[in-house]
């Protein structure tokens, strides 16, 4: 905790200081909604480690637990990658749960859906989503997952504003990540948090997860969903250094 502290001081964030963007995009402002100003990282794998690896740390095993993940639910898994949730999930939510495994990368999701046909996962459906817009089903989902990979969204306020309405009303956001800058394929909590709350998320939970390669934050939606237009984006007050 003390080194997600650090890093937190090392961000000065400001939700509506009105001052100029730091970090300046390539890409167009996605229409109403703000871009981040911040890196976006890069997808480079669908695999962050073996499945063998994670096991042994009972990964899975205590992601789900911290997330309250109990059978009987509907879970969505975001950047699904091989399905190494998606399969664990499977299991825990039972036959009576649901699943939905979602990746951007068609050859992924392709992968993924005979993974899921092979193994005979019946509660297990497999979708093919955008960059900012997993397009999910209203009003759907007990938990969004979302492992490794909340650094890779390149339009994080329209992405968030997208998945509000397929929560349930006790419904949850999990977020998975490592404690270090975007450009480095983690995202600092402090950021994490500003983020989430500009489109009306509060957080309710956030921990260490050592097996997990960082922490785990759970956020609700609060209130009304904003306009996209009213979305005040937070603001990096430097670039942050690369980790040691």
């Amino acid at each position: 905790m003390r080194a997600r502290g650090a890093l937190a001081l090392a961000l000065l964030l400001a939700a509506c200081d009105g001052s100029k963007p730091l970090f300046k995009h390539h890409e167009q402002e996605p229409g109403p909604f703000p871009a981040p100003d911040r890196p976006v990282a890069k997808i480079v794998s669908p695999r962050w480690s073996t499945e063998e690896a994670r096991d042994r740390l009972n990964e899975a095993g205590e992601v789900m637990n911290k997330a309250g993940i109990k059978p009987g639910m509907t879970v969505a898994d975001i950047g699904a990658g091989e399905g190494y949730y998606t399969v664990r999930l499977s299991a825990r939510v039972g036959p009576k749960g649901r699943v939905l495994g979602e990746d951007i990368v068609p050859e992924v999701r392709d992968a993924l859906a005979d993974r899921v046909a092979r193994e005979r996962l019946d509660n297990v459906s497999v979708r093919l989503g955008e960059p900012a817009n997993p397009k999910l089903p209203d009003n759907s989902f007990d938990r969004i997952l979302m492992v490794h990979m909340y650094h890779e969204i390149a339009q994080p306020y329209e992405f968030l504003w997208n998945i509000r309405p397929s929560l349930r009303a006790d419904g949850e956001v999990i977020v998975v990540d490592a404690d270090r800058p975007t450009q480095y394929h983690g995202t600092p909590p402090a950021l994490l948090k500003c983020e989430f709350a500009a489109v009306g998320y509060k957080l309710v939970q956030m921990t260490d997860m050592p097996s997990a390669g960082g922490y785990l934050a759970a956020f609700k939606a609060v209130g009304p969903r904003p306009d996209p237009g009213a979305i005040k984006p937070c603001r990096l007050a430097h670039e942050l250094p690369a980790p040691s």
